[in-house]
């Protein structure tokens, strides 16, 4: 349907079914009703073939005819109405279902609309204000240049009167000097003169130019021109989920604890091929119990998408694949995750007499992590808070964690829309946040942090922005926006600034607090200098940015500025190696902590990369750790995603 309206319409069709099929109902039985009268007999006879009642006049003329009882008839249109009644009433729940998704999606497309107004202005405005800022700051800069040069050369010009009046005086007096008698009484006059005259001979003038003229204005406005020219765009997409479709083998069955794809094809309403990307698309894989597993959607900008996930566990699961929040052609899908088999490891290259590590996955999924060294500190799970579900204290794929100093715990509780705040012995304080895409509403939540003015910072992955909120909990500003692809993770340098994680982008941005960005790096790849999904970030004492890079299994390190500091990491089970790391904490001496999210265990690092233990979950096993912190006591609080909870461990230094 092109248009709300037609509902409406569609609706009023039915009804107007409704009353004809009444109405020929009526009419029959008004025929009857007219035939008895008109026939002195009427036999109870109804004809078939001609659709009449009979009477006994009429009998030779049908008596070929098919023919029933005319009660018989009766009761035999009266149900065939019926049932047409109950086959057409039975749609109109539909429509009403319809109808209510479709006013949803237009109330959310007029505040989408309201949104981006409100974003046009207040960014047109903020650029007229640094326009006139700069403007203030040109003039300023003229008037002070020119100051300077003007008081040198008006030094100049003043020394130079002075000694053009001093010589002229001097020339003029000594003349009237001359002209007179020479006598002795005129002698001593002649005297001072002659010595003023040698004065004035030898007197240095300015007489070459202390400073020059220049004063010029250099305005690059052609590029400025052609920016303000192409200074923002509409993004928008004819896409629909009942249209679109996936494909690949990743929709049917992957390899534990290694990247399957699936390939989603957009179309509109009519089911030809939408050819430009941006569109809004969601992807989970999950057990009956909860989703457990967060990919990476990748946009190929021509309407294709490219979904890239990893699950760490075998067993049977589903794959949801969503378009604006509405499931695409046959999701959920059902998805078989099994161990690598032998053969499948020596078809992929390794030799044979490589170690396989495929019996060993399965527990590295459990989360029970593999010490080839015993652990030199022994850490204790102290508590955990949460089970499955949408109430308070309760998780459905909890994401980031943030400790602030006063003592909170702050969680992403990202498909329940919501950030959850406890203390830092577990008891729970408060929770906010409605869901929606406008500002001050969350989607899907995945980043949390403190800033140190007490500000509640959240990345907003689906709404592609950074929310500012205050530790009540009450919207603020947003950050951000028509820039982020995916926020992923979110933290605070030392500065105060705010360091973005985007995970779609494969690059980190950083901003002021008044949404001003101050810095970018990273592109996707596989360089030192590149991410394939990064994930969470940390900053360390020396302020620099510590970012997990999801898919090429590694940490890295680098300045505000992008350089690389550090890097280390590679795939694999041993001592220092990653599946996937995730969330990333740094302590008080510079050591490292890192959630490996596909091993299903915490890793701990000194400030130069080397390994230096694990935390000692084997308790109660994580399941695909998410964000990772540390509280103000000097404990480690991890999002254990695949479990709905989040765990507090002792944590010795």
């Amino acid at each position: 349907t092109s248009h709300p309206d037609s509902f409406h319409t569609s609706t009023h069709c039915f009804e107007r079914a409704n009353r004809l099929y009444y109405f020929s109902f009526a009419l029959f039985v008004f025929n009857l009703f007219c035939l008895h009268i008109t026939c002195l007999q009427v036999a109870d006879l109804y004809c078939s073939a001609c659709e009449c009642a009979l009477c006994e006049d009429c009998l030779p003329a049908h008596e070929d005819h098919p023919k029933v009882a005319l009660i018989q008839a009766l009761e035999q249109h009266r149900s065939r109405l019926q049932e047409r009644l109950g086959a057409v009433q039975n749609r109109l729940p539909q429509i009403s279902d319809a109808l209510s998704l479709v006013s949803e999606i237009l109330q959310q497309l007029n505040n989408q609309r309201a949104s981006i107004e409100e974003d046009i202005q207040s960014s047109f405005e903020d650029l007229h204000k640094q326009l006139d800022v700069r403007k203030s700051v040109l003039l300023m800069e003229l008037e002070v240049t020119y100051g300077l040069k003007q008081k040198v050369l008006q030094a100049q010009i003043d020394n130079l009167t002075r000694g053009d009046g001093d010589i002229t005086t001097t020339c003029t007096q000594t003349e009237e000097a001359l002209a007179e008698e020479a006598s002795v009484a005129t002698l001593e006059v002649e005297h001072e003169l002659e010595e003023r005259l040698k004065e004035l001979a030898i007197l240095r003038m300015p007489c070459q130019p202390e400073e020059n003229d220049q004063l010029d204005l250099v305005m690059e406005t052609d590029g400025l021109r052609k920016s303000i020219h192409n200074l923002g765009t509409i993004v928008t997409t004819s896409a629909v989920a009942s249209q679109s479709e996936a494909m690949g083998t990743g929709l049917e069955q992957c390899i534990v604890g290694h990247p399957a794809s699936v390939t989603i094809v957009t179309r509109d309403k009519s089911g030809g091929a939408c050819k430009t990307g941006n569109a809004i698309l969601s992807a989970e894989v999950f057990t009956p119990d909860g989703s457990i597993v967060d990919g990476e959607i990748l946009d190929h900008k021509n309407g294709t998408y490219e979904f890239i996930y990893t699950v760490p566990k075998e067993g049977n699961f589903s794959l949801a694949l969503r378009l604006y929040d509405q499931h695409i052609k046959g999701s959920p899908f059902k998805l078989t995750v099994s161990k690598v088999s032998p053969s499948t490891t020596t078809r992929r290259g390794k030799s044979p007499g490589q170690k396989k590590k495929g019996s060993k996955r399965a527990s590295s999924a459990l989360g029970t992590p593999r010490r080839k060294t015993q652990n030199p500190i022994e850490d204790d799970l102290i508590f955990k808070i949460g089970t499955k579900g949408r109430n308070k204290g309760e998780f459905t794929n909890l994401q980031g964690v943030a400790a602030s100093s006063s003592g909170r715990i702050l969680i992403a509780d990202s498909n329940n829309q919501c950030v959850q705040i406890f203390s830092n012995e577990g008891e729970f304080k408060s929770r906010f946040g409605v869901r929606g895409r406008s500002p001050g509403q969350l989607q899907r939540p995945t980043g949390v942090a403190v800033h140190p003015s007490g500000d509640i910072i959240i990345a907003d992955y689906d709404n592609k922005w950074v929310s500012i909120f205050t530790c009540e909990g009450k919207f603020k500003a947003k950050l951000g926006s028509g820039r982020l692809m995916g926020p992923k993770g979110v933290s605070v340098d030392q500065n105060g600034h705010v360091i973005v994680v985007d995970n779609k982008a494969c690059t980190v941005f950083i901003f002021q607090l008044t949404g001003k960005l101050i810095a970018k790096f990273g592109s996707r790849g596989n360089g030192d200098k590149q991410f394939a999904g990064p994930h969470f970030a940390a900053v360390n004492k020396n302020n620099e940015i510590i970012v997990t890079d999801f898919h090429n299994h590694s940490v890295k390190v680098f300045t505000t500025e992008g350089e690389l500091v550090l890097k280390f990491g590679s795939n694999g089970e041993g001592n220092g190696q990653f599946n996937a790391p995730t969330g990333v904490a740094v302590d008080v001496n510079g050591n490292i902590i890192v959630a490996d999210w596909g091993n299903s265990r915490i890793q701990v690092f000194d400030g130069s990369g080397s390994f230096l233990s694990y935390i000692n979950t084997s308790a109660d096993p994580l399941y695909g750790p998410q964000g990772l912190a540390l509280t103000s006591d000097g404990h480690v609080v991890v999002a254990d995603s695949g479990n709905h909870c989040f765990k507090v461990y002792r944590y010795l230094q």
